[in-house]
């Protein structure tokens, strides 16, 4: 092998000859000094040594010098062969009685070669793999010139050791010494391996399976895959069910369209039930799901929003869904959304009804609808297609039975099927937090079925089913494949969409849990971006991109993620919008602190702030945004981005009352028995009825009494007697913000 002197190593590595000498010395490996070279053995103590100690940058010199050395051997060699050839002169004639032998270079010098030097240019794998050195002596046969001697001592320094075989078990990812001891190698001979292959790493590391396996081949590794059974591999049982297991099962569908195209109206027709008015501003805000009968055969069906502020919800819904029926105004038409919800109904592979709408209306046209969908891949039954189109009308009630029968006719095409007879598996479809009941979680069952008292495990959340409610509001004590129900018990607001899982071990659960919370730490923590000295200087040059960051807070887990891709999606050249926090429920101190921390603006949507989270923006001078419809504060933000934010008007917060007893009076309403905590409240401001830190209502004041007296004004340390206006709902604990709306310059 080649010969590496320790000064030389010192200065390939990068650290001092004495420092190996004296490694050598502590090891009771050798006494040599720093002009020695190194044995085999000796190189791997160091290296041992080292590379646990300090990083290496290439191992490559040794590979380097090895192929120099047979080069420099091969070129000795020739020239040796060339000097003979010219030096040689033939022998004259001569009379017979006379002998001429030459003895000049090309007879081999037995006492050069003899003296020892041979030996030990040939290597001691030699022997063991069964020859054995052969010592040339003078005058015997054995004998051979210059170039066949020197050819094959060629030929044998360049033969390397076979390989030895042996099996190898890797996994998906290992650490360096976990695989030299796997393979009964020195771990110094792993590190340098890597090097060779440009991989800084050392004993400590953690390598992937393909890297492990290059490693452990170049050995003469037969590997195998590893397979590691996790603790969630043996908590949840995804065993596929067997053919006789499998029973029928409901329907799950998603009602998609565009805003304004009548969802909402379709689905109140089909479960006999009001929504539209309920809800601010007649847009659906949260995912609901309802179970509709139709002779004795049940619908479930999930209600999107069509806002197209929602896409991630509506996406969500298509993923857990088995038909779409997709609502397509008549005298509309395509529009941006609707061509969205075919997209998402196509990625999940979702078989489509198209529902056409308000046929009702002046200026209905369902042909054209028909010849637009034609354009996105859909074409109609009568048209020569397979996209089942049903007209309707959800205002006349027209065509609906006949809308349900074409969904239970697709839904026998398709066979649906799972086995009631299992722990449950599903999806979240919507989670919040209240305040009385702590978090509430709307799940769809899949597969099994779910029991009150079983042990769930959704995202990082677990906790044992206290109560099911279904969608009716009734208890309910289990639910199977297709069924919705709403279950209370959870130990935090699981994220929708989340899969969740019936489980028998409550400790195991608990411990799946932490390990998935300590993952996500640890991956946020990696996806931080880190300043160095090397990408400093690179941001300051990118000066003129500015960041925006922004913290959500909304009364439930959808409207999180809406607002969240909402706000995302108006980054442009200048500004890049980065939601650096998201959560349910109202903004908090902690919430202020991390905005001045990060420097971002909160936009809170349908919540309101603490109190003391109101004093701690104020000192910290946090921007606080709140907003009740989405589209304002997308609008207002776009605004501030292009420098044209200036509000005409700006509300001022005049005080807080709080509800402490209620009472009747017929042709009143409810009257709120009041305490004024601060500022004060005035007879023509205008309220919010907040509870829980989520706005449930806002209006304005019908009345305002001390006593019996009408007052204008009632001030902070009193008590007072308020009726809303066309509100009755109030209740014990909730919080009225009072507030005008003042005028301010542009």
């Amino acid at each position: 092998m080649v010969k590496v002197r320790a000064y030389e190593l010192s200065k390939e590595l990068g650290f001092p000859s004495k420092e190996i000498v004296k490694v050598l010395h502590d090891y009771n490996v050798s006494t040599k000094n720093h002009m020695s070279a190194l044995s085999e053995e000796e190189l791997n103590v160091i290296f041992e040594y080292f590379t646990q100690k300090y990083p290496v940058k290439d191992f490559s010199v040794f590979e380097e010098k090895r192929v120099a050395s047979l080069e420099a051997e091969k070129k000795k060699v020739e020239e040796e062969q060339k000097k003979a050839e010219e030096e040689y002169v033939p022998a004259p004639e001569v009379v017979r009685t006379h002998r001429v032998v030459d003895t000049r270079a090309n007879v081999v010098d037995i006492d050069r070669l003899d003296d020892g030097k041979l030996e030990e240019l040939v290597p001691d794998n030699i022997n063991r793999e069964g020859s054995k050195k052969q010592k040339i002596k003078k005058g015997g046969k054995k004998q051979r010139n210059t170039r066949e001697s020197m050819a094959e001592l060629e030929k044998t320094v360049k033969k390397e050791k076979k390989p030895e075989h042996f099996n190898v078990l890797i996994p998906s990812e290992i650490t360096v010494s976990e695989l030299a001891e796997r393979m009964n190698k020195p771990a110094a001979e792993v590190v340098k391996k890597l090097f060779m292959l440009g991989i800084m790493a050392n004993i400590n590391e953690t390598i992937d399976f393909d890297t492990a396996s290059l490693i452990a081949e170049d050995f003469g590794g037969i590997v195998e895959r590893e397979i590691i059974i996790t603790d969630e591999d043996r908590l949840f049982n995804d065993v596929e069910d067997a053919p006789e297991q499998l029973k029928p099962r409901s329907p799950v569908v998603v009602v998609m369209g565009h805003v304004d195209h009548g969802k909402t109206s379709l689905l109140d027709v089909i479960r006999n039930t009001n929504v539209t008015s309920s809800e601010f501003g007649g847009i659906t805000q949260h995912i609901g799901a309802y179970r509709v009968r139709l002779g004795d055969q049940k619908i479930t069906f999930l209600d999107t929003p069509g806002h197209e502020a929602f896409t991630a919800m509506r996406a969500r819904g298509a993923l857990v869904t088995d038909i779409a029926i997709l609502v397509v105004a008549a005298d509309d038409g395509i529009m941006p959304q609707t061509i969205e919800a075919i997209n998402h109904a196509k990625a999940a592979n979702v078989s489509i009804i198209v529902a056409i709408n308000k046929i009702d209306k002046e200026g209905a046209n369902p042909e054209k609808v028909k010849q637009e969908l034609t354009e996105h891949g859909l074409v109609p039954e009568d048209w020569g297609g397979d996209t089942i189109c049903v007209e309707v009308s959800a205002k006349l009630n027209q065509n609906i039975d006949k809308l349900l029968e074409m969904v239970l006719l697709v839904a026998e095409m398709k066979e649906l099927k799972a086995n009631p007879d299992r722990r449950a598996k599903g999806t979240v479809i919507e989670a919040q937090l209240d305040k009385g009941r702590g978090p509430v979680a709307t799940l769809l069952v899949q597969n099994g079925t779910l029991k009150t008292g079983d042990i769930v495990v959704a995202g990082t959340a677990v906790g044992r089913v206290r109560a099911m409610i279904d969608d009716k509001g009734r208890k309910i004590k289990k639910a199977g494949p297709s069924i919705p129900v709403e279950i209370l018990g959870l130990s935090e607001v699981p994220e929708g969409g989340d899969v969740f899982y019936a489980v028998d071990d409550e400790k195991k659960a608990r411990d799946v849990v932490e390990a998935r919370k300590y993952k996500q730490k640890q991956e946020k923590q990696s996806k931080t971006p880190k300043v160095s000295l090397e990408n400093l200087m690179e941001n300051l040059e990118a000066g003129k991109i500015k960041e925006l960051n922004i913290i959500v807070k909304a009364d439930v887990q959808g409207s999180v993620e809406a607002v969240r891709q909402s706000l995302e999606r108006i980054s442009n050249d200048e500004v890049k919008v980065s939601v650096i926090h998201g959560a349910v429920g109202a903004v908090t101190e902690s919430d202020v602190m991390l905005a001045s921390a990060s420097n971002a603006i909160i936009v809170g949507f349908n919540v309101r702030p603490t109190a003391t989270a109101a004093d701690s923006a104020e000192r910290s001078e946090v921007d606080i945004r709140l907003y009740r419809v989405i589209y304002d504060a997308i609008e207002d933000i776009e605004a501030a981005m292009k420098g044209m934010l200036a509000p005409q008007f700006r509300e001022a917060i005049l005080g807080h009352v709080e509800i402490r007893e209620i009472f009747k009076a017929s042709g009143v309403g409810t009257i709120g028995g009041a305490y004024v905590t601060d500022g004060k409240i005035q007879r023509n401001c205008g309220v919010r009825v907040v509870r829980d830190g989520i706005v449930i209502h806002e209006g304005e004041l019908a009345s305002l009494r001390r006593f019996k007296d009408d007052v204008k004004e009632v001030a902070a340390g009193y008590e007072c007697g308020i009726s809303i206006d066309k509100y009755n709902d109030i209740k014990e604990g909730d919080v009225i913000e009072s507030y005008t709306m003042e005028e301010v310059e542009r």
